[in-house]
């Protein structure tokens, strides 16, 4: 795959101290025949993304606490090894659909189409070898602001989802702290779409100790229960007077291990239905550092899960975030239409049609207070 690169003059590595330009590319190595890069981003605030065309995915972000310390808040790595032996997910532009599939089967004008049983009995995050672990296509684009959009071109019928897919993820770092993420899509054969970015953050800095002290506001009035394999069973259910209303700013851990409706809330894996009536539709704020990470979306829906069953090696030498990470150390907001919705036709469509084009776009911003 190409990659459009700044001459080698431009070529840097190292801290953000020694960033001058605002993208530097490094080379990663090759994977599958392909050439894998490290992009890094530094806004006019000196404030530093780091993002990688494999799996189009987010690994570092370095933004200040309320002192001015810069430090990062994402899992990620510097490394394409440490990258790969972090989480499948971590970061990653997730495709061809997002969260779970009931038995990894769907149907579209009455044919069924079987999918990989990645995570029993379900399909999970488009397959074994979902877009999470492609090389994609990047190039840098001008503009006020360090942008850099990846492409990738699904084949017909890849983890048994119809249609030759042609999608793309654009990065743009403002100088406002904002990441913007804009997703383009389209087919050629009737088929499903569902994007998300599977970012985790820790805004005590990542692998700093865990997140159920972080203050979680969520505009949603609504969410999806789940059976036991975390599909939902159709019900749209009001989150008053239940541990998952965070309507008003409530600390994560506030309600973990209660007993609610037959179980034991060990954590939150859940889609929650967004009112879509506010600018902001989540924000995570820690007290400690004074940081404060915002979520803006289109989508009808977000997945807050929690890092229930995270499996990363911390990199000490790095800083990065990367490698073992504590189970709850890190938290995912995943902007997305709900879970199984091809097999739910009460909830939001995720059908595309040739010649429709899916488009959306989330911010994740950052800010101090």
């Amino acid at each position: 795959m190409v990659l459009t690169m700044f001459p080698p003059a431009l070529f840097q590595t190292g801290t953000n101290k020694a960033a001058k330009e605002p993208v530097i590319i490094q080379d990663l190595g090759e994977h599958n025949g392909s050439r894998v890069s490290l992009f890094t981003l530094t806004n006019s605030k000196g404030n530093v993304l780091r993002i990688t065309n494999y799996g189009a995915r987010i690994v570092g972000v370095e933004v200040p606490d309320r002192d001015g310390k810069r430090e990062n808040v994402t899992m990620g790595g510097d490394t394409f090894e440490q990258i790969v032996k972090g989480d499948l997910f971590g970061g990653a532009t997730i495709g061809r659909f997002a969260n779970r599939i009931a038995n990894g089967k769907f149907s579209l004008d009455g044919v069924e189409y079987s999918l990989p049983l990645n995570n029993r009995p379900n399909t999970l995050h488009g397959g074994n070898n979902g877009w999470f672990s492609k090389v994609w296509t990047g190039e840098m684009l001008k503009g006020r602001d360090p942008a850099v959009r990846f492409t990738y071109v699904s084949p017909d019928m890849e983890e048994g989802f119809p249609g030759t897919m042609t999608v793309s993820v654009t990065y743009t770092w403002t100088a406002g702290n904002e990441i913007v993420m804009e997703y383009q899509a389209s087919t050629d054969k009737k088929s499903v779409v569902n994007l998300t970015n599977h970012a985790y953050f820790n805004l005590h800095g990542a692998g700093n100790g865990y997140i159920f002290d972080h203050i979680l506001t969520m505009n949603a009035s609504s969410y999806t229960p789940v059976d036991a394999t975390l599909i939902p069973t159709g019900e749209i259910r009001p989150v008053k007077d239940t541990p998952f209303d965070f309507s008003t700013p409530r600390v994560i851990g506030d309600r973990i291990g209660e007993e609610y409706d037959n179980g034991v809330i060990n954590g939150y894996d859940h889609n929650f239905v967004l009112d879509n009536k506010k600018k902001v539709d989540a924000s995570v704020y820690d007290p400690a550092s004074g940081r404060m990470l915002e979520v803006i979306t289109d989508q009808p829906g977000m997945q807050f899960y929690s890092g229930n069953a995270m499996m990363w090696k911390k990199s000490t030498e790095s800083g990065s975030g990367s490698g073992s990470a504590r189970t709850r150390s890190a938290f995912a907001l995943e902007s997305q239409h709900y879970p199984d919705s091809p097999n739910k036709p009460e909830f939001p469509s995720t059908v595309i049609e040739p010649g429709e084009k899916f488009r959306s776009v989330t911010i994740y911003r950052f800010s101090v207070k």
